[in-house]
């Protein structure tokens, strides 16, 4: 899921361009790494609307030595979001629903949280509800994606105050698609979308283990070698997918350029998400809206992952640029790969000089070394992790590309504002104490944290904590049991890690976190999980 997210920074200039139909060498040196025996990508651009490039690499099927070609159909994975997002908004267009009903008003079992959350929430990742991904990866048992949505009895935050990437959303906006128009999604789409826009290649079956005509395979490669590597049946989510070529993909980028879809669908797909404090995002609808860097002006994109198919949707509008890449090998470079093409066809323009950010000039404090360590809101107890990486003080989980840099010997800002962390907001960080620190945003926000104050436990300490916990939200039994240096943890008996101890009562292994909770007199009796993407589950002791 976090590397949906890398396309915005990958971006570097070139050189000057030469006509396109003398650039099919250059394009074959950016694939050079692909060979012809192993998996690979099918790659299109066009400009101003005319396709320049329409090539492949690499093979659709290792058993078969069958190649891939312009005309392979690949999962595109997340890049399905904007077409469920144009669906959406085709119905909105009509008249049969808003943004701004009540998801509950289609979809009467959604849990009532207290908050509205809107189909607009849905679409812009503002709702709060927890994605469905780690609630399976946790559940015991064979549950759906749609009853893991529905068990939930609690949001990771109130809905439109944060943003956090959830693909619960779009499990359940096929679905007010299918109640408004009466067609399944899949059919929706391809007489709705696919078809008014000749997407001859393009569908969104519902269900991706029939029969698809000119599929790649995908795959990943591990000691032994490469393996099939694919999401089928439940490990979908239920919501089917969208399975397409790098042309059709292109014909989409241009119909979003030229306003095929019309004027309200087109705009609302790249209006930028607000939330409810006012500040604006650079996601909007199934889209990122970004100001490229280095040259090209704004980029519109979205990548996807699905198991080993990875791909790559984008497009500059200033510039009438769209590319799009597909591939079928697990961690393919399709990032780096769209920004080279991007370059190699935008037109020669002086390298811009980048404004340094005022009061940050100064260089790193002479104690970074003791900055890093976990600290926890001291409202809610959520984490807030500090590292120091090659010199320059970071934050866990907002990626290596978001540095927070030194203006005085205790005081920070990011220079680098991130969906990933405090949803895109600007902010300084100040260090009040070695132990405590205030973070305070451009809009206003101050949240106060403090340091985990270290815990070595006594075997006894240990044992108290030791027994069966049980989770209604994710069906799921966790088991702990003293280890050598702290608990070692077994989901539904299955595999144990082992939770070290930060503070007392709480345990950590990466970035998942156990803290474990005790009633008026001391006794424990549950604990609460959270990860990225998961706040504060609960789970009630069910044994010792």
């Amino acid at each position: 899921m976090y590397q949906v997210f890398s396309f915005l920074i990958v971006s570097i200039c070139l050189t000057a361009p030469v006509l396109s139909q003398e650039k099919s060498s250059d394009v074959d040196k950016i694939f050079s790494a692909l060979k012809p025996g192993e998996p690979g990508c099918s790659v299109a651009l066009s400009q101003k609307g005319k396709i320049v490039i329409n090539q492949a690499y690499g093979a659709a099927d290792l058993e078969r030595g069958v190649a891939i070609t312009p005309n392979t159909v690949f999962d595109a994975g997340s890049v399905r979001k904007q077409f469920v997002a144009a669906a959406i908004l085709l119905l909105v267009d009509e008249g049969k629903l808003s943004l701004s009903d009540d998801v509950r008003k289609y979809i009467p079992q959604l849990p009532d949280y207290g908050h509205k959350i809107t189909i607009d929430h849905l679409l812009t990742h503002t709702s709060g509800i927890r994605d469905w991904q780690p609630l399976l990866n946790l559940a015991g048992g064979d549950p759906t994606a749609m009853t893991m949505i529905l068990r939930q009895r609690e949001l990771n935050f109130k809905p439109g105050d944060e943003w956090s990437y959830s693909n619960s959303g779009y499990v359940l906006l096929p679905e007010i698609v299918k109640k408004v128009s009466g067609m399944p999604f899949s059919e929706f789409a391809r007489k709705r979308i696919f078809e008014p826009l000749s997407m001859k290649s393009t569908s969104h079956p519902e269900d991706p283990l029939y029969l698809i005509k000119d599929r790649a395979l995908a795959y990943s490669k591990d000691a032994g070698g490469w393996k099939m590597d694919m999401y089928l049946g439940n490990e979908r989510g239920g919501a089917g997918g969208l399975f397409t070529t790098a042309v059709d993909l292109v014909t989409w980028n241009d119909a979003l350029m030229s306003g095929k879809l019309g004027k309200f669908v087109t705009e609302k797909l790249k209006e930028p998400a607000l939330l409810n404090n006012g500040r604006k995002l650079s996601y909007a609808r199934g889209l990122n809206i970004e100001l490229r860097r280095g040259r090209g002006g704004q980029l519109v994109w979205h990548s996807g992952g699905a198991a080993g198919y990875s791909a790559l949707a984008g497009h500059l509008p200033e510039n009438g640029l769209s590319v799009a890449i597909m591939c079928n090998q697990d961690g393919a470079a399709r990032t780096a790969f769209a920004s080279r093409l991007f370059d190699l066809y935008l037109p020669a323009e002086p390298l811009p000089v980048e404004s340094p950010v005022p009061g940050t000039g100064v260089g790193a404090p002479a104690d970074l070394d003791s900055r890093p360590g976990t600290f926890f809101n001291e409202k809610t107890g959520e984490a807030l992790r500090l590292a120091v990486n090659n010199n320059t003080l970071t934050i866990a989980g907002a990626g290596p590309l978001a540095p927070i840099a030194p203006f005085t010997e205790n005081r920070f800002r990011n220079l680098r504002p991130t969906l990933f962390f405090m949803s895109e907001a600007e902010f300084e960080l100040q260090f009040l104490t070695p132990d405590r620190l205030e973070l305070k945003t451009k809009d206003g926000i101050v949240t106060r944290y403090h340091r985990a104050q270290p815990w070595m436990p006594a075997a006894h300490e240990l044992k108290a904590l030791s027994g069966r916990y049980f989770s209604e939200d994710l069906i799921a039994t966790f088991e702990a049991k003293p280890g050598k240096e702290g608990l070692m943890v077994q989901a539904n008996y299955g595999n144990t890690v082992e939770f070290k101890p930060i503070m007392r009562d709480t345990f950590q292994v990466g970035q998942m976190l156990i803290r474990f909770d005790r009633d008026s007199s001391g006794r424990v009796t549950g604990l609460e999980y959270s990860n990225p993407l998961l706040r504060n589950v609960k789970f009630l002791r069910t044994g010792s």
